[in-house]
């Protein structure tokens, strides 16, 4: 059976597709609105050009802003295969010509699809899967907000009252509902330890008589207003109630979260995993796709995890193997932190990465081995689906 290949450039408000032959002929070339009804009728156009043929769309794009056009290729069991956008910029140095334009670079994607046999087809992962991914990235967003809004507010608060900025720890919620009701050094001492314990308190704030004590000491340290004391203790009291609307969103997406991985068939598997909770196993499911049909190899997924060195060998080199620049971030977050953990809660862990160091390596080379080590060990579990267990010691015989 012959086929063809369209190439779609995907963008914001428009996509644009140009279809090829086996002989590298352009068949149609067109710019289409995002719109279900516009990209309907060129899926009808492109079906009835292969009149029977097989046909094979290449994106650079696999979810976001082509997020319609996938869904409606998949209901129309069409083949999607994704090239990354950076390959696609570095291909097309190799055509003739220096302009670019959407058409050119859709006929590079489809061109390039013709040719090679690698590329990974776009799978859209089950239900779970999708919302795993969606409550993660919401998860990540809320967690940078946050950080963003704790900073904002330690650097105001060190302007106006840098005794208590070095008391407090904003990571913990006593001290942001502290600073909730009390700003300045002046109100501080006006309210005083005893007043100041009982607000606390009824507001059910964790170890409130040494909160306040901590709170006093420092305001008895600072007997000076600073300039615009008054609009910095404003901004103060509004990023505190920032942060602390934040980590109450921060907990009910976990919460969310725990529920839809619970439902997961590979839940127990992966958590079984010294080092990966709830989070951790929810992001590894959202990266891989929800199953490891894309990594037939162990070596597959460490590579695609960038646990794993690339071999740089030029000539007489060889062995020369760097770190990878090319693999998914938050995917080797989850295998380093992991490892990381691990090695305070599992023994088999923890002699591993005792053995790197003895080899000379260093602190962060030897939880990255270790991650490597565990990316066998989790795939091999996923396979049989089995959960971890730590093996018994061996006694030695008396």
């Amino acid at each position: 059976m012959s086929r063809i290949w369209a190439g779609t450039d995907c963008g914001k408000t428009h996509h644009h597709t140009l279809i090829l032959d086996a002989d590298g002929k352009t068949l149609l070339s067109r710019r289409v609105a995002n719109d279900e009804s516009e990209l309907l009728k060129l899926i009808g156009d492109v079906l009835d050009l292969a009149d029977g043929d097989k046909t094979t769309w290449a994106l650079d794009m696999t979810g976001g802003e082509p997020g319609l056009l996938i869904a409606l290729l998949v209901n129309h069991g069409q083949e999607l295969v994704y090239i990354p956008g950076v390959a696609v910029n570095r291909a097309t140095d190799s055509y003739r010509g220096q302009g670019k334009t959407d058409a050119r670079d859709a006929r590079v994607i489809a061109d390039q699809a013709r040719m090679r046999r690698d590329l990974q087809p776009i799978r859209l992962g089950d239900e779970a899967t999708i919302e795993l991914r969606l409550l993660t990235e919401h998860r990540v967003d809320l967690v940078a907000d946050r950080t963003r809004t704790t900073n904002r507010l330690k650097a105001l608060l060190n302007s106006m009252f840098p005794a208590l900025e070095r008391a407090l720890d904003l990571g913990n919620a006593g001290p942001l509902v502290l600073l909730a009701g009390y700003q300045t050094p002046a109100a501080i001492r006006r309210a005083g330890t005893r007043r100041l314990t009982t607000w606390l308190r009824n507001r059910k704030v964790c170890n409130a008589a040494a909160l306040a004590e901590k709170a006093v000491e420092a305001a008895e340290r600072q007997h000076t207003a600073v300039t615009g004391e008054k609009a910095i203790a404003k901004m103060v009291h509004t990023l505190a109630r920032e942060v602390m609307a934040l980590n109450k969103k921060i907990i009910e997406t976990d919460k969310l979260i725990e529920g839809r991985l619970r439902e997961h068939e590979l839940a127990d598997v992966i958590q079984s995993m010294p080092g990966i909770g709830t989070i951790l196993g929810a992001e590894f499911l959202a990266a891989v796709g929800g199953s490891l049909d894309a990594f037939p190899t162990a070596d597959r997924l460490a590579a695609f995890a960038g646990v794993a060195p690339a071999p740089r060998d030029s000539g007489q080199v060889s062995g020369n193997n760097h770190r990878r620049t090319r693999y998914h971030r938050r995917l080797q977050r989850v295998f380093y932190t992991s490892a990381l953990i691990s090695v305070q809660h599992d023994p088999n862990s923890r002699k591993f990465y005792d053995r790197k160091r003895a080899e000379g390596k260093r602190h962060v080379q030897a939880v990255l081995a270790l991650a490597r080590r565990r990316v066998n060990v989790l795939w091999s579990l996923i396979r049989d689906r089995r959960c971890y267990q730590i093996a018994p010691p061996v006694t030695e015989p008396a």
